[in-house]
């Protein structure tokens, strides 16, 4: 009986919001919303961010913890041919100890654990990121996927539009490696066809994958950048890049996607419409008193 409402859950859950086929050069692109009504909401992602244009606002800091902690192990690793996935076996790894978990910033004291982390990248230097900084495409942008534990489960809370909240950062180009990266990037040929998938231990931090100064980070309502594009995504990205080599980069490039080089596999970009962009960055006239005291739970996201 237990399995039966699990897989009754799965069959209602998924399509509203799974991961479905689809592609990502212009063409396919522009097909998703015939297929995915979501896809052609007022709230889609990724979006163009300009500093001048962001409101600045005095958010309490995003709390990130278990970030400078080793990963849990043991993870899964996977490429789905559209990307490639880190995750952890939940099945081992909550008897022993908690995720990771973020709150504060604009979450204030909702509580949201990490779910995975995956990435976008682009065949050629000068694109990659799915957002757009100041008018930088960046190389690679990172998403680490966080759900509402007041909802449970991570597939309860995609039917909620308070339900995920990403934290992003953008990947800058050196010559020289990020040693921080490489217990990943080492493991990214064992996973270079598409659809595979194994039981890995990697000795890394989510820390490595942000930048060391999180104090300025931009916040919006958004949505997956993946179909079917749930709009119930708030994002935190990071203004900093965290630093990959040359060679780093190109090992994301050896991955395949079943037809050729997984790349490029980045979504155009979404009109930002009504919605308003945040900026978090302190002001040294107020007080931390009256940042954690300030009212940011009915702040508006939508200009009128």
């Amino acid at each position: 009986m237990r399995i039966l409402q699990i897989v009754t859950a799965w069959l209602i859950v998924i399509p509203h919001c799974g991961i479905h086929g689809f592609g990502y050069n212009k063409r396919e692109q522009h097909l998703w919303p015939k297929k995915y009504k979501s896809c052609a909401g007022k709230q889609q992602s990724p979006v163009a961010i300009c500093t001048s244009k962001a409101i600045v606002k005095s958010f309490p800091a995003l709390e990130l913890i278990g970030y400078h902690d080793f990963f849990p192990m043991p993870q899964l690793l996977k490429n789905n041919g559209k990307t490639v996935i880190l995750s952890i076996d939940k099945n081992e790894t909550q008897v022993y100890r908690t995720l990771p978990y973020i709150f504060g910033g604009i979450l204030q004291n909702q509580t949201f654990e990490m779910e995975e982390v995956h990435f976008h990248w682009g065949l050629k230097n000068n694109r990659g990121a799915e957002h757009v900084l100041n008018g930088i495409r960046y190389s690679m942008e990172t998403h680490i996927i966080h759900y509402n534990m007041a909802y449970g489960n991570y597939l309860n809370a995609l039917q909620h539009e308070d339900g995920i909240a990403v934290v992003a950062s953008f990947f800058q180009l050196q010559d020289e490696d990020n040693e921080r990266l490489q217990p990943f990037i080492s493991k990214l040929p064992d996973v270079q066809w598409a659809h595979t998938e194994l039981s890995v231990n990697i000795y890394l931090t989510l820390a490595s994958l942000i930048p060391s100064n999180t104090d300025v980070f931009y916040t919006y309502k958004g949505s997956f950048t993946t179909p079917p594009c749930c709009e119930v995504v708030t994002w935190h990205i990071f203004a900093n890049p965290i630093p990959i080599s040359f060679r780093q980069m190109n090992m994301f490039r050896k991955l395949l996607n079943g037809e050729g080089i997984l790349g490029d596999n980045f979504r155009l970009l979404q009109d930002i419409g009504q919605r308003k962009i945040y900026i978090r960055r302190l002001d040294p006239t107020v007080s931390m008193k009256d940042i954690k005291h300030d009212g940011f739970t009915n702040l508006s996201w939508f200009w009128v």
